[in-house]
């Protein structure tokens, strides 16, 4: 008989399971899909031999993670990074690159460097005090005030009308949307601001790593940990009540709100209930992605040739061009020069495809629930900064909005971020609160990207569901959780 019953069994779930696991208690882990690992799976998707991620790609928040810190993941998963972090091509066969040296990244910026200092500098002296703003629910006191100020500056800065303010040329600018547009998001706007910025300062602190093997192996990690002490997995159950996880006495949720509703909508009467159930049904989610992946006969032929050493290249063209395109996808449109997004696994990883060969992971945003293939628009892009695309590919596999909606029942629309990440989305995730994962149901707590910190491979929703848990249910403090 568990004492604790964990649904889902993505990042978060996994991570809320490790953290219970660990404190002694019996843990039971249901999975609706034959596969554990929701959005952090691995697998051959076109051909044997060619090793893909079905969804994320590149950690540079998983180094970063409180949860993943205490786990050790840096001690049980090879992570390998790349000579450039990330990178964004522009014509004339440059590129904007980002080192995990901010000293060497500002030197390829040209007149811009100086600036891309002033602005990134600050942040990377106190990332720590960053890390505790955004890893948190933000209805709090931050442990490090003044790094929150400046991370807010910083974001009001390149959040407006006004981000070219400070900049000259067009490298520094191109290289820092290309990071703020993995919000899926209007641009310019405060969220894809921070986000960005939180990302690019992390580049120059641990970096973008590259799991060997895939992300598969950081739950390959997690699962062996649980499995270490006790717990066990239910693959292939989908559980569509709370009655069938009785008698656990604490219950965590890797779900999305209409996920929730389905399995504790009847449970949830009285006026807190009755509130809480209104949040959840008018819980707004983003937009989405389209992704292809490709099998490649070589490398990326990149016309700026330093970016066949980067991890992770941001197609698009200029900060404005950019910005139109997600601008295009906020109006509901599908852009006909869309950003893309681009991971090249078998820079650091050449196990991941056979002898001569190299996989390509891609993604650009689409308007939610598109049935659309955007292959060609991803193909003809990519083409435009790497002249010889085409020739080198050797086929490919799309998997548009509607198919990762139907893959995850957490990506609602195909919003692999689980929620409208605008400032209302983040404070109200999936309610105005100081402890959004607790539910009104005694001992039944959220822990999916929909709850704070939001998404990415972090385990950070998990691991703070779990704690709450830990204290309300069973009076139990947070465990080791070092290997």
């Amino acid at each position: 008989m568990a004492d604790v019953a964990v649904v889902g069994s993505g990042p978060n779930g996994l991570a809320a399971a490790v953290v219970m696991a660990r404190a002694g208690l019996a843990v039971r882990v249901y999975e609706a899909a034959d596969a554990l690992g929701g959005g952090a799976r691995t697998a051959e998707l076109l051909e044997p031999g060619h090793v893909y991620d079905v969804c994320s790609a590149v950690h540079p928040m998983a180094l970063a993670s409180r949860f993943f810190r205490d786990f050790g993941l840096e001690q049980r998963v090879e992570l390998r990074l790349p000579k450039v972090q990330y990178g964004t091509p522009l014509d004339g066969g440059r590129a904007a690159l980002a080192y995990r040296s901010l000293e060497q990244t500002m030197d390829g910026l040209g007149v811009d460097g100086p600036a891309f200092g002033r602005l990134m500098r600050p942040l990377v002296e106190q990332v720590e005090g960053m890390l505790d703003v955004s890893q948190n629910q933000l209805l709090r006191i931050p442990a490090e005030p003044v790094a929150a100020l400046r991370l807010g500056l910083a974001t009001l800065s390149q959040g407006g009308p006004w981000w070219n303010r400070r900049f000259a040329g067009d490298a520094a600018p191109a290289l820092l949307t290309g990071v703020a547009a993995h919000a899926i998001g209007r641009l310019p706007s405060l969220v894809p601001a921070g986000a960005g910025l939180m990302l690019s300062t992390l580049a120059h602190v641990g970096g973008w790593p590259v799991p060997v093997g895939g992300s598969g192996a950081i739950v390959d990690a997690m699962v062996r940990d649980i499995e270490a002490h006790d717990g066990v997995f239910e693959r292939g159950v989908r559980v569509r009540s709370l009655e069938e996880l009785r008698p656990a006495r604490a219950v965590l949720l890797d779900v999305a709100p209409p996920e929730l509703l389905g399995i504790a909508g009847a449970a949830l009467g009285g006026s807190s209930g009755g509130r809480y159930r209104r949040a959840l049904e008018t819980f707004r989610f983003g937009n989405a992605a389209c992704k292809v992946d490709f099998i490649l006969a070589g490398p990326v032929p990149w016309a700026a040739s330093e970016l066949r050493d980067a991890g992770t290249v941001h197609v698009g063209g200029t900060r404005a061009e950019m910005a139109d395109a997600e601008n295009e996808v906020a109006d509901g449109r599908h852009p006909a020069k869309p950003y893309v997004l681009v991971a090249q696994p078998s820079v650091v990883d050449p196990g991941r495809a056979p002898a001569g060969r190299h996989i390509l992971w891609t993604y650009c945003h689409v308007p939610r629930n598109s049935t659309v293939d955007m292959s060609t628009a991803v193909m003809e892009r990519i083409e435009t900064f790497a002249p010889g695309f085409r020739d080198v590919v050797v086929g490919w596999k799309t998997t548009t909005a509607a198919g990762l909606a139907a893959y995850n029942p957490n990506y609602v629309g195909g919003d692999f971020g689980a929620g409208l990440m605008d400032v209302r989305g983040l404070l109200r995730r999936p309610v105005l609160s100081t402890n959004p994962w607790r539910t009104p149901l005694p001992g039944v707590y959220l822990c999916s990207s929909s709850t704070p910190p939001g998404p990415g491979v972090t385990g950070m929703p998990g691991y703070h569901a779990a704690r709450h848990a830990l204290k309300d249910v069973f009076g139990l403090p947070l465990p080791e959780l070092g290997p």
